[in-house]
């Protein structure tokens, strides 16, 4: 094989191998759903967000503390004001430990199942931690202001005086003589905890669903909007159970679910684009690992050309060193011919 055949084969080689590599631009989106697991991705993205993951260890023991230990503002209660706080002491509708149940494992179950459809840990791992971080900012800022406000529950009056006989000081204020828990409980009306889990674990329920399915994309399809809307009448309907138990005035059930969807907005926000994008279906991390993947296999094919580039200098270059060399020896026996001619 001739030299120039050799050089005409590498850059054939070039050329395939050019061919085989992506060229698309950073603007293609290109689905690659099931190739980032958790078996083959997971511990690389949780490692990527320790330290988030240890704030929100933080955040859980603050809720504890504050719930547990703080004692609620102990605010002056008058028997004029006895009017509002005389309903009945009830049992909760719905219990505290369903709080979490509706507010974190029910989201997490329909993240979980949308992870078992497409294999994306990204989104798997980002809802999850979106939806934790909304659901226990929304509790520190809800027991924050219970126990700074200390407003008395619609049923005070019999945590107060379980016996119906009400005793105030020289100075009107109650002097209750009830179980002490059951008291510290009664100063915690304001804002609703239970209606700001419920729209803070919802509503980003709410807000997963609509990138998902898409629910602005223009065509006017009705049974998505009613999809996106079920966790939302849910979170209500926990709210209205809770001024139907006498445990909430109707201002703290709307303060709790203003602060709940506010805090799920903030959050959902943090990890995924607006519902109404185009990439509303995937998390952020998700795009930012298609784009640094695109990066690199641009970076490879410009190697690849500069590499081809040099070769094609080289090989002109030889190319003159050789017509030059021939025009020389040509020269070169033009002369000896005359000069034997001449001879």
């Amino acid at each position: 094989m001739s030299l120039s055949e050799r050089r005409t084969g590498f850059f054939s080689w070039f050329e395939k191998l050019r061919g085989m590599a992506p060229t698309q631009g950073l603007g293609m989106r290109e689905v690659q759903l099931g190739q980032h697991t958790v078996r083959s991705h997971g511990r690389e993205v949780a490692r990527t967000h320790m330290h988030d993951w240890l704030i929100l260890l933080l955040l859980v023991v603050i809720v504890i503390v504050m719930y547990a230990v703080i004692h609620p503002f102990d605010r002056f209660v008058g028997k004029d004001m006895m009017a509002d706080l005389k309903y009945p002491l009830k049992e909760n509708t719905v219990p505290f430990w369903a709080v979490p149940v509706y507010s974190l494992l029910l989201p997490s179950l329909v993240f979980l199942f949308i992870y078992y459809r497409r294999r994306d840990v990204y989104d798997l791992h980002h809802g999850i931690l979106g939806l934790f971080f909304a659901v226990f900012i929304t509790a520190v800022i809800t027991d924050a202001i219970k126990n700074a406000v200390g407003r008395p529950r619609p049923d005070f009056f019999w945590r107060c005086f379980p016996d119906g006989k009400d005793v105030y000081d020289s100075l009107g204020n109650v002097r209750c003589h009830g179980q002490a828990s059951v008291i510290k409980e009664g100063h915690k009306s304001f804002p609703s905890g239970h209606t700001s889990g419920a729209f803070a674990g919802l509503g980003f329920l709410s807000l997963y669903l609509s990138g998902k399915i898409k629910v602005f994309d223009r065509r006017g399809h009705v049974w998505k909007l009613c999809i996106v809307i079920l966790p939302i009448l849910l979170a209500c309907l926990i709210g209205i159970s809770r001024v139907d138990d006498y445990w909430h005035h109707w201002q703290d059930v709307f303060a709790g679910g203003v602060i709940g969807l506010a805090i799920a907005t903030f959050c959902y926000l943090q990890f995924f684009p607006p519902p109404y994008s185009d990439d509303g279906w995937g998390p952020y991390a998700y795009f930012r690992m298609l784009e640094e993947r695109s990066a690199q296999q641009t970076n490879g094919v410009n190697a690849l050309n500069v590499q081809v580039m040099e070769a094609q200098v080289l090989q002109q270059r030889n190319e003159q060193n050789n017509q030059s060399y021939t025009s020389s020896e040509e020269h070169d026996s033009g002369l000896n011919d005359l000069e034997i001619g001449r001879r």
